[in-house]
């Protein structure tokens, strides 16, 4: 039980903390809405890995063959999708306070939701995981391991929260809500670049 959980927090934190589109994403709706709405994003995203790690517990290789033939598929809609979330920043980076007052603002679930869709479309996520399980003899200790992943993952992308969340607090007047909302758009944009090169 606890090596299967240590195990799964290893993998978690393994998979959560190199920093992609989805931090940076997630660090973004923090800095600019609020540090719940950061926080939600972020369980979105610990939640997909949570889901891929039991996918890989319950199917392993088998999955991890299934996603196989459309890996590529899948990265050119992530990247596609985070091309337009990162013209949907700019855009709102150039429009001015005023007119972001009238959007309508970002919600906890709203960003939940959508940052698990965005997540939940890295194919690599389930082949990491798979091979990890495969690697362990096969079950990879069930529901500890999925529980150590989904925690660590979980975590890692509150602490993200929390960093945009004080960047955003000590960026706040409008000229550094426009350059961390352009950088952050470049930032996005180059790796969904990345993503299918």
């Amino acid at each position: 039980m606890t090596g299967a959980f240590l195990n799964g927090v290893i993998a978690g934190y393994g998979i959560a903390v190199p920093v992609g589109a989805i931090g940076v994403l997630i660090a973004t709706l923090s800095a600019r809405d609020s540090l719940r709405v950061g926080a939600a994003a972020g369980l979105g995203a610990a939640t997909a890995d949570g889901l891929y790690a039991l996918v890989a517990v319950a199917g392993g290789a088998a999955v991890a063959g299934l996603i196989a033939p459309v890996a590529v598929a899948l990265r050119w809609v992530g990247a596609v999708v985070l091309l337009g979330l990162a013209a949907w920043t700019a855009r709102g980076a150039f429009r001015g306070a005023a007119t972001e007052r009238a959007e309508r603002p970002t919600t906890a679930l709203r960003a939940y939701a959508g940052v698990l869709a965005l997540t939940l479309l890295n194919p690599a996520t389930v082949i990491y995981f798979a091979a990890l399980v495969l690697g362990s003899g096969g079950s990879g200790g069930g529901p500890w391991f999925v529980a150590g992943a989904f925690l660590a993952s979980a975590s890692w992308q509150l602490f993200v929260a929390g960093g945009g969340s004080l960047i955003g607090r000590l960026l706040t007047g409008p000229r550094g809500r426009l350059i961390t909302a352009l950088v952050s758009s470049v930032v996005i944009a180059v790796l969904a670049v990345r993503l299918v090169l």
